[in-house]
């Protein structure tokens, strides 16, 4: 008979907690520079293909490698790997690190298949290691006050739910040779940009059936292997009905993020571009306090995407792997909204013919 996992042994208060980041760009920079300035943490080495000068992470002073396997077989001693590569590598890349007996964080999307996703969270109850999945929507202070609106129950029974993303994602996002815009290592619209704003959805809500949705490409035939748009309604389980209208097509610049909520007691409205300005708030015997000031989004030049909160997410992980809390966003959180994304998808693929 196997014996059980021995259980998940926290790091000393007085230890630092010890990364190691997969991924030099953008938001794998974001990550680095995150962990260098939490006082509890250590980055201890980076990993990318690219040179340490074509990925401009000379500032960082760390060992660099330029795959996991070199990683692991350095002999650097670390807790933590964050994943931050193209998200089709995701889900190998976790695992690799869950083999190794690593803490996993993995930018969203946790994987491209709800399949490969099951087999971290397998691999990870086997060797009792945590997979933290970043989603840092949950974070902004309009997130976290609706979340205690509706978990109170002050807004009654939930009648409709809509979710807007409009974002522009022109020919300076989806550059020629790059992966982005690739159906194996992008993985679509909502995997990419929009999957925040689906977890927050289902963080609030729970789980949707009854998937109907009609979609287009605009204007990225020749830049991506994937529709650009799409009108998708639904139920939820819990009850009442929503629908996610997304777009990347938009000119110019990002248009909006938003979710409006329609309630037996009052109706909410969260906007801006990124889901980040309380519009409407009218809720029967309720008054609105004053929420803490939100973080911008984050700045990558030629576009912008959702709130610079990666401070709290590697917060989070020091504190739950010293025994202080529990993961924000867990690995089950993170497969449902890879699984609700892959539902959608089979019914575009459906109606599209893929």
């Amino acid at each position: 008979m196997q014996s059980a996992p021995k259980q998940n042994k926290m790091i000393k208060e007085d230890q630092k907690v010890k990364f190691a980041v997969i991924g030099a760009g953008h938001i794998g920079k974001r990550h680095a520079e995150m962990i260098r300035r939490d006082e509890e943490a250590e980055l201890v080495a980076l990993v990318d293909v690219r040179s340490v000068e074509e990925c401009a992470a000379q500032d960082f002073g760390v060992p660099f490698f330029h795959t996991v396997e070199e990683l692991m077989n350095s002999g650097l001693e670390f807790d933590v790997v964050n994943v931050c590569t193209p998200n089709g590598f995701h889900a190998e890349q976790s695992l690799a690190a869950l083999e190794a007996k690593k803490h996993v964080v993995c930018e969203k999307p946790m994987g491209l298949t709800k399949d490969s996703c099951e087999k971290m969270i397998f691999k990870a109850l086997q060797v009792s290691r945590q997979v933290f999945c970043v989603m840092q929507n949950r974070y902004s202070p309009p997130s976290q006050w609706i979340k205690e609106v509706v978990a109170s129950g002050r807004l009654g029974k939930i009648y409709m739910v809509q979710l807007n993303c409009y974002w522009n994602r022109d020919d300076r996002y989806y550059k020629k040779g790059g992966w982005k815009g690739t159906a194996d290592l992008d993985g679509g619209t909502l995997f990419t940009q929009f999957s925040h704003f689906i977890d927050i959805m289902y963080w609030l809500f729970g789980d949707i059936d009854n998937i109907q949705g009609k979609f287009a490409d605009f204007t990225h035939k020749d830049s991506t292997d994937f529709e650009d748009s799409g009108f998708v309604s639904f139920d939820f389980v819990n009850g009442g009905m929503g629908c996610i209208n997304y777009s990347t097509s938009v000119a110019i610049q990002n248009l909006e993020s938003s979710i409006t909520i329609i309630g037996e007691k009052g109706s909410v409205k969260i906007g801006g571009q990124y889901m980040n300005e309380v519009e409407v708030c009218n809720i029967q015997d309720y008054e609105m306090p004053e929420l803490a000031p939100t973080n911008p989004g984050n700045d990558y030049g030629a576009y912008k995407g959702s709130a610079a909160n990666h401070n709290y997410v590697i917060k989070n992980v020091i504190d739950t792997l010293k025994g202080r809390t529990s993961a924000t966003t867990n690995a089950l959180e993170g497969l449902k909204v890879v699984e609700i994304i892959e539902r959608i998808y089979k019914v575009r693929n459906e109606q599209l013919d893929i």
